[in-house]
């Protein structure tokens, strides 16, 4: 079959995955000691924290990453005005959100961990700058998104060893966290300033065009806040049953899994993006063509990540992870099957964007939110760690398998709008 993505898509997608595929292979040497040196009860308030301000994720960012890069696409003349709309926007909801926070920790007197919300919180403020981002992958040059962040994973890894070697605390790696972005966002900020395509003096910020922005994203801000929200869940009823030591060992899973795998066919299927709303604008047929194609790619690579923890996981735990993480092993037999249900969910994702019909996307994962919540319930006290990790792989195949099929088919048969 001949491949239906030109060359210049092509590029731009092998770009992007080397530096997934790089960040793959660095964070398996390193990240793992980072695990180790601060123990499963550190790792498990690391975690923690994380999955609190992941939950507020979705408000940080107005949904608007997608709908930036598809903007650019179909505008490219817009550019900068949706850059510097799209950046203000998020900027005003970071600083109400981020002092909603703070106040919320002083007044409950919650002060243990104010010092690891504030790093974060300044992570998420950096950020904010790949809106700079979405205009490379718009415009299919992702070689400079490859340049930003292996510069910056080359010095986030010098940090991290340093830091694994002087067994420093667990803020000092949420402060690598923080820096990581911080250093993207400055070098994607003098790449645009040499380019000729590109001009700083025509960025101004759009008042109509922000609330056409946020009507836009509206849907994909609701339904991420409820992925980040079930993704999310079994780290709660982890503690809730639990412990500290529960969560640091079911994060060893998630980085894995999420940290690791989840993000090459994240990768892949965001370079891709604007060449398939390119082709839903210009010519259904090629579109439909290039879907097939990248359906197929997704499930041959879910299987092979399938496969891999299959078969090398418990090889894996062992070799890089110290004994405390030797209760992981199951759990990433059970929810290393993830990716293959997730990227079909994502390619799903990016048609709904392209057909305007992002309200499933809303529906689809409050199913998996509600599912999630009821299985991490009635298993995480049965099963423990594998009970986790089971009730997330039902639901995100219920949300990214049978819920899309059903509409699908339903819509084909004129039972849904």
């Amino acid at each position: 079959m001949q491949i239906a993505f030109s060359k210049k898509d092509l590029n731009s997608t092998t770009w992007f995955s080397l530096e997934k595929l790089i960040q793959l292979f660095a964070g398996v040497f390193i990240v793992p000691k980072i695990f180790n040196a601060l123990g499963t009860v550190d790792m498990g308030k690391l975690n923690l924290v994380q999955a609190v301000l992941g939950l507020c994720t979705p408000v940080f960012f107005l949904g608007l990453a997608a709908i930036c890069i598809r903007e650019i696409v179909l505008q490219p003349k817009n550019s900068e005005t949706l850059i510097a709309t799209a950046f203000f926007m998020r900027f005003i909801t970071w600083l109400l959100l981020s002092m909603g926070c703070i106040t919320y920790l002083l007044l409950t007197d919650n002060t243990a961990l104010i010092q690891l919300y504030f790093i974060l919180l300044c992570s998420y403020l950096f950020r904010l700058t790949d809106v700079l981002e979405f205009y490379y992958l718009a415009i299919k040059q992702a070689k400079f998104i490859f340049i930003s962040k292996i510069t910056s994973l080359a010095i986030v890894l010098v940090l991290q060893y340093y830091g694994v070697t002087h067994q420093k605390n667990v803020t000092f790696f949420a402060k690598i966290i923080a820096l990581d972005f911080l250093i993207q966002g400055v070098i994607y900020t003098i790449a645009l300033l040499f380019n000729p395509k590109f001009s700083f003096k025509k960025l101004s910020i759009s008042i109509p065009l922000g609330k056409q922005l946020l009507k836009m994203g509206f849907p994909l801000m609701i339904s991420n806040a409820l992925v980040m929200l079930y993704i999310g869940i079994d780290e709660m009823f982890l503690k809730y049953f639990y412990n500290d030591h529960a969560n640091g060992v079911f994060g060893s899973v998630q980085y894995l899994v999420i940290g690791l795998s989840w993000t090459i066919g994240f990768a892949i299927i965001n370079a891709l993006y604007p060449s398939l709303a390119d082709s839903f604008k210009t010519n259904t047929k090629t579109y439909y063509i290039k879907l097939k194609q990248l359906i197929i790619s997704m499930i041959i690579l879910g299987i092979c990540i399938g496969l891999l923890y299959s078969f090398l996981g418990g090889k894996i735990l062992s070799l890089y992870f110290s004994e405390q993480y030797s209760e992981a092993k199951t759990p990433l037999f059970i929810f290393c099957w993830a990716p293959l249900f997730v990227f079909l969910g994502m390619i799903y994702e990016k048609h709904l964007l392209n057909i305007n019909q992002l309200q499933h996307e809303v529906y689809r994962f409050t199913l998996g939110c509600i599912i999630n919540l009821i299985l991490c319930y009635i298993l995480i006290p049965l099963y423990y760690l594998n009970g986790a990790a089971l009730a997330v792989l039902i639901s995100h195949f219920i949300t990214n398998i049978v819920y899309p099929t059903l509409q699908i088919y339903c819509q084909n048969k004129k039972c849904l709008p």
